[in-house]
């Protein structure tokens, strides 16, 4: 769902440009007054596992693929404000260094996916959870939520396209939302399953930063880290490279009702590592992996360094 450069016009940029500055400057002062030093690893782990994720695009209706959005996943774990930062690191260096999604539709990309997704998959799933009994009530919530989540930030893809006259509105809602509700399916199975190991393991963590403040959940993270490391790295080097490679749904869309040329991202020369693959080296897959690992130890490390900017290390308490 990562928009290119071509697909939407001057209003639309300006629009969804200043929308996404205001969402994102909301939510770094909440992570200023609501995450302890202790969690920033969990939010530099939790962009990391993101950035993966998203590179692993799996094959769905009539040769389209999709791939995982994991706003719901990161906030659940995080809390909103904390999953808008995080997603916006890992959109923010998909856009730079990897050529995925436009420069000038960046504001977009990031209202759609880091803000949207997060913001009201959160929201229902906090609701819904306070009359679901049981784990399987919750983790249905979960699913609910992530599909939803999903939806959402393809409809408000579909009307920021028809607001460009890219597409009429007639044509891409049933279009972009019809594929979105399966690829939504996807990501509600995976976020579900990682969710419920989570629960049945370590539910410490799903009771959210504040838990920190009172030591509770420190041991659980600084024990859950390691292997969260371990795993993310290791879906780097050996999944990755070997995921499908059919179209996403909105380039799917956009080669069904041709406006897939209007794309100016393939084009151009701002990004260094274009199509997530090292330049020189002669293996597909190797270059993919190397990729992956290089782009999921940024955006750890940048948002580990700007949490530990943003967050006072005197909030912290010891258990």
């Amino acid at each position: 769902m990562h928009i290119p450069d071509g697909f939407l016009d001057t209003k639309t940029i300006v629009a969804t440009s200043a929308f996404s500055a205001a969402g994102v400057l909301r939510a770094l002062r909440n992570v200023t007054r609501r995450i302890t030093p202790r969690y920033i690893p969990l939010m530099g782990l939790a962009a990391a596992f993101i950035f993966v994720a998203q590179m692993l695009n799996f094959p769905v209706a009539g040769g389209t693929s999709g791939h995982v959005i994991g706003g719901v996943l990161v906030s659940i774990l995080l809390g909103p404000s904390a999953g808008i930062v995080v997603m916006t690191v890992v959109l923010v260096v998909q856009c730079f260094l990897f050529a995925d999604g436009g420069v000038l539709s960046l504001g977009a990309n990031v209202f759609n996916m880091g803000i949207v997704a997060v913001v009201c998959g959160y929201y229902f799933y906090r609701i819904f959870t306070s009359v679901s009994i049981g784990m399987m009530g919750r983790l249905a919530v979960v699913a609910a939520a992530s599909w939803i989540s999903t939806v959402i930030a393809s409809i408000c893809c579909t009307g920021e396209l028809a607001w460009s006259g890219t597409i009429g509105w007639s044509n891409a809602f049933p279009a972009m939302t019809g594929i979105h509700m399966i690829i939504g399916i996807g990501e509600a199975i995976i976020t579900t399953l990682i969710l419920a190991a989570i629960y049945r393991t370590r539910p410490a963590l799903l009771s959210g930063p504040e838990s920190a403040r009172e030591g509770r959940a420190w041991n659980v993270v600084s024990e859950v880290l390691p292997f969260g490391i371990l795993i993310t790295l290791g879906l780097a080097l050996f999944v990755t490279p070997f995921v499908t490679v059919w179209p996403d749904g909105l380039e799917r869309v956009a080669a069904e009702f041709g406006f897939s040329a209007k794309s100016k991202t393939a084009a151009s020369s701002h990004s260094p590592l274009a199509g997530y693959q090292i330049p020189g080296i002669g293996s597909v897959p190797v270059a993919m992996a190397i990729a992956a690992v290089i782009g999921a130890t940024l955006v750890f490390l940048t948002v580990f360094l700007l949490g530990r900017a943003l967050v006072s290390r005197s909030k912290d308490v010891s258990s």
